[in-house]
């Protein structure tokens, strides 16, 4: 295995590491990387090509629980609950009692959600 590493360049006590190797090794080099620094007690961002910083949904929107993803996606589709009840088919209460938290959404009614909204279901859960 050939791997190469050099320092690219430093500006304002920051430098940036540049790491070239093996394409099948990159991602679990990475996340032991940005593992180590972790526990190093460093704080570890994403950036894009543009080396602006990336924010995860959950900093975003920290209180974001899967009830107001199923209120908001059917807001915006401009649906009641009734609505997207008979999409797909189960009863008006239910979708409210997901929305309000007092019903879990399970696996299989997050596919089922999500494939009416035509997103991924992981979300609801």
């Amino acid at each position: 295995m050939i791997a190469e590493m050099q320092i690219v360049s430093q500006d304002r006590g920051l430098a940036e590491i540049s790491v070239v190797l093996p394409a099948e090794i990159a991602v679990k080099t990475a996340d032991a990387i940005r593992s180590i620094l972790t526990l190093a007690g460093h704080e570890v961002h994403k950036v894009n090509d543009e080396k602006e910083r990336v924010y995860s949904l959950e900093e975003v929107f920290p209180d974001l629980s899967p009830a107001k993803v199923l209120r908001g996606l059917r807001g915006k589709e401009d649906l009641t609950q009734e609505a997207f009840a008979r999409r797909i088919g189960i009863a008006q209460h239910h979708i409210s009692d997901m929305e309000t938290g007092k019903r879990p959404i399970t696996l299989e009614m997050a596919k089922r959600i999500g494939e009416a909204f035509n997103v991924s279901y992981k979300i609801f859960l």
